[in-house]
């Protein structure tokens, strides 16, 4: 197998998106070929705009077998796909085209705060609810229901009772830079054995 050529499906700002862009530039085997948002207003836009990486803005309808969303991941040779802050449920031909080749990256510790409406603040102000001690990141495989994949990776960091869900997303999002480019590639590499 040449070059795994990575799409990256991202509906917010887009920080880990562009970390990824930026850990894969010069990767001999792994590159990052295009970003796809379902947001037309999100952030992620003028990143891809200024790392130069092609940018696929879609709507639902066109996320259906043979739709465009489809026929743009054919286009750009994409292998791999990427979940980084995408918030809408993956479709079944996505999945079974993309056998075992969806990430996503959740900002908690699976099982647990998984589901759909758990992302972002809702994650953190409901771990910080509940009393946990611990909270995370978590990167798994996308199957057919939201935060139910095989789980690759965890990294864990302390939540304090001083800590709000602003502070404690910030502590999750210095784990997801951290990591999430490097489990990706070692996932990737995991394949090609």
């Amino acid at each position: 197998m040449g070059t795994v050529n990575i799409g990256i499906f991202a509906s917010g700002e887009g920080s880990n998106a562009e970390i990824l862009i930026n850990y894969f530039k010069f990767h001999p085997k792994i590159s990052v070929k295009a970003i796809f948002t379902n947001n037309p207003k999100a952030g992620v836009i003028d990143r891809a705009k200024r790392l130069g990486t092609p940018i696929f803005i879609f709507n639902q309808i066109d996320m259906v077998f043979n739709g465009p969303v489809h026929q743009s991941l054919s286009n750009f040779g994409i292998d791999f796909i990427v979940l980084a802050g995408y918030l809408k449920l993956i479709p079944d031909w996505m999945i079974h085209c993309y056998k075992n080749r969806i990430l996503n990256l959740h900002p908690a510790l699976l099982p647990k705060f998984g589901g759909k409406g758990m992302y972002g603040a809702n994650v953190h102000k409901a771990v910080i609810e509940s009393g946990e001690q611990e909270s995370g990141i978590t990167i798994h495989l996308v199957d057919y229901e939201y935060d139910k994949g095989e789980i690759i990776f965890q990294e864990k960091c302390p939540v304090l009772p001083e800590d709000t869900p602003e502070t404690l997303a910030a502590k999750i999002h210095r784990l997801e830079h951290r990591y999430y480019p490097m489990i990706i590639e070692k996932y990737i590499a995991s394949l090609k054995k």
